[in-house]
């Protein structure tokens, strides 16, 4: 992750995308009155013009916009109506903070890679999803899964048990902290491997920890046996099902996701007010 010190230039377009809950709905609305009575245009559909984007309510609809959108290359900035909000920077109830941004207040932006999976079904080209936390692999039924895992060209164990969990450092925080994982400093660049309900018996022997890995390498995984190749793909808590699969290859894609940060933010704080 890079973060950059910013003193914007005032903003002409703003998209505001939100969740169907009825506070966000209300909130919403809201900001939208509050940026047009201020000369910022407030565009119904998303494209090229907008140049922030704010989403309204908790951390998956901040994910969900990401995908909706397609990553774009814009600062986004997460106003929280829900629980956690670890990725929210603005409360619902400070709608001045946001018109501050817009008018070309300071912030930072902090940058995070996405990680990326590409799966081999055996057809032309291979199928590619992008995420900001992390990427699940399970079987595509709930009994044990055998997957041969690689790191950077070399073989490292079969894992069997549940499945295995790719996280970026942004979603350090997210389902791998759930899981065991480390918590990870988001300034650092690296992919995490955290295993789901790993076995480890005399009959199947595999790492029971997670596995810290640097920027340049890659993860592949193959299916074990033929009914492995069924796969449950999850990329930021979507699922996927897929059939066929002969390889997995996971890795940090090049593209960023560029989230507003205000002044004086600081990771460590926000991780000690949210999980303690």
């Amino acid at each position: 992750m890079d973060q950059s010190n910013s003193i914007g230039k005032p903003l002409q377009v703003v998209y505001i995308y939100s969740n169907d809950e009825e506070l966000s709905c209300r909130v919403g609305d809201s900001l939208r009155s509050m940026l047009r009575e201020h000369g910022i245009r407030i565009p119904d559909i998303f494209d090229h013009s907008v140049e922030l984007l704010v989403c309204v309510g908790g951390d998956g609809t901040l994910l969900r916009g990401l995908h909706a959108f397609g990553f774009p290359d814009i600062p986004v900035v997460g106003i929280n109506t829900g629980h956690l909000g670890f990725f929210q920077e603005l409360q619902h109830d400070e709608p001045e903070r946001l018109l501050d941004i817009c008018r070309g207040g300071s912030y930072s932006v902090q940058k995070h890679r996405l990680v990326r999976v590409s799966l081999d079904c055996g057809g032309p080209e291979p199928i590619r999803h992008m995420g900001l936390n992390d990427i699940v692999i399970k079987g595509s039924v709930s009994r044990i899964t055998h997957l041969n895992l690689c790191i950077g060209g070399s073989f490292v164990e079969k894992f069997s048990g549940d499945g295995l969990l790719i996280a970026s450092s942004a979603g350090s925080t997210a389902y791998n902290y759930s899981l065991g994982g480390s918590i990870v400093d988001p300034r650092l660049n690296l992919l995490q491997i955290t295993p789901i309900a790993p076995m480890n018996t005399t009959a199947f022997r595999c790492f029971t920890s997670s596995i810290v890995l640097p920027p340049d390498l890659d993860v592949r995984i193959v299916p074990e046996f033929e009914y492995d190749r069924d796969a449950l793909v999850i990329v930021d808590g979507m699922e996927r099902t897929y059939t066929g699969v002969e390889r997995m290859v996971i890795d940090l894609a090049p593209k960023e996701v560029r989230l507003v940060r205000l002044q004086h933010y600081d990771f460590w704080t926000k991780v000690k007010t949210k999980f303690l």
